[in-house]
């Protein structure tokens, strides 16, 4: 019998097993994995390198950076933040380096570091790691009570604690429903925009800063340009600025994948068909553009438009959208027209797009849904259901945007957990 089984075999598990072993030795802890191998999302993580966290030290600030869980993690981060995941790593021979956008790292450039880590304390401190055991079911005792029996596809344990640590597996989150948790469905959280669009074809790899909102779905046309203008007091769904990327399928970056997250279940409902409205030189409003192209117009006059590129937007973006505002490129700004101008700055301040389908960020698995956070104890990580019985990590209703701060709150909830566990 094991007084602690952890289910699931990640971040969440290996950092909550390390942290109990480390509070209280004697405890005999288990940790259950269903595939051949452990810690595969760290491996994968920030292309191989493990964004570990976010240079966010303030707990008031860190919270705003989660969607789903943003009150019930400010307790929490006041116990263990990002500082503490920075000396837990140190400490244990890995240093870590803050990069310029505030995602950290460990200065090997490998996630290989963490897993090393983790795999050199779960052996030094002794517990035990039981790969292809995936748990069939866990049913409590008394109620939970007197603890818990865990069957795998041939044998029974049991444990006075049972940590749930399995991410979003739809088996696990079944049997806790079966139990009276509620659990909220499971939506994509991190995804990128499938769009196809000539304005953005042939242009890959660019990156520019832009603001993009998600109109109301009522005002959707496919003759999308001239109409906006009678729509822009209308509050848009989503909103974001930031740097996007146009990549071969469509649209990524900081600014789409924050839409991701704070717009996955609208997104969802939506069925992933959308526009989406992108100002290109966000500084300006569409009445404020038209008045620099129309200066433009005096000063560059012998110039051809499509060779002037005024704005602080890449080359290539431009060309693409005069020639969308329908202007020749032998056109020269003493020719141009008035109207001409108003296309090309709705072109640059309300560009429409619209969106058919998503694809997944990078290897970021992450999902919006999992065990309701009202039924969970935030002191502790513990159900208010069932007694003994604790979570971690992405098995409850808490997602991120992108940048590391799915992995904080892996380290914060795993961490209080443990300590709960361990000193109970």
């Amino acid at each position: 019998m094991f007084e602690v089984i952890v289910v699931g075999g990640g971040a969440a598990g290996f950092y909550a097993a390390i942290q109990m072993a480390t509070v209280n030795p004697k405890l005999k802890i288990a940790i259950f994995e269903r595939g051949k191998t452990v810690l595969g999302k760290v491996k994968v993580s920030g292309g191989g390198r493990c964004n570990v966290t976010h240079a966010e030290f303030n707990p008031v600030e860190l919270v705003n950076n989660y969607p789903r869980g943003k009150k019930e993690l400010l307790g929490p981060f006041h116990s263990h933040s990002t500082g503490d995941v920075l000396a837990f790593f140190e400490e244990r021979g890995v240093p870590l380096k803050i990069e310029e956008d505030g995602r950290i790292f460990p200065e090997s450039n490998t996630s290989q570091s963490i897993i090393d880590c983790f795999l050199k304390e779960i052996e030094r401190l002794g517990i035990n790691v039981l790969k292809n055991s995936s748990v069939k079911s866990f049913l409590p005792i008394d109620n939970g009570n007197e603890g818990w029996q865990i069957t795998t596809m041939n044998k029974h344990y049991k444990c006075k604690n049972l940590l749930i640590a399995s991410g979003s597996n739809p088996k696990i989150w079944k049997q806790l429903e079966g139990m009276g948790h509620t659990i909220v469905p499971a939506v994509p959280s991190l995804f990128t925009f499938n769009i196809k669009d000539k304005r953005i074809k042939g242009i890959q790899g660019l990156s520019t800063y832009v603001q993009v909102v998600v109109p109301a779905k009522k005002h959707y046309n496919s003759k999308i340009v001239v109409q906006l203008r009678s729509k822009v007091n209308e509050r848009p769904v989503l909103e974001s600025n930031g740097p996007l990327l146009i990549t071969h399928w469509g649209m990524s970056g900081p600014a789409i994948l924050k839409l991701s997250a704070w717009g996955a279940n609208i997104l969802n409902e939506y069925n992933y068909n959308f526009r989406i409205i992108v100002n290109w030189v966000p500084e300006y409003t569409t009445e404020m553009m038209e008045e620099v192209l129309f200066r433009i117009k005096g000063v560059e006059a012998k110039k051809t438009i499509v060779r002037t590129n005024s704005v602080d937007i890449p080359k290539r973006l431009w060309i693409n959208l005069v020639e969308a505002a329908e202007i020749s490129k032998d056109l020269k700004w003493a020719d141009v027209t008035k109207e001409a101008l108003k296309k090309l700055a709705l072109q640059l301040t309300k560009c429409s797009f619209k969106v058919e389908g998503k694809s997944t960020f990078k290897e970021e698995f992450v999902t919006a849904g999992g065990v309701d956070l009202k039924e969970i104890d935030f002191k502790t990580f513990e159900s208010k259901k069932l007694p003994n019985l604790y979570f971690a990590g992405e098995v409850i209703n808490v997602d991120a945007i992108t940048g590391g701060f799915n992995f904080q709150n892996a380290w914060t909830g795993a961490y209080i957990a443990a300590n709960a566990i361990a000193k109970d």
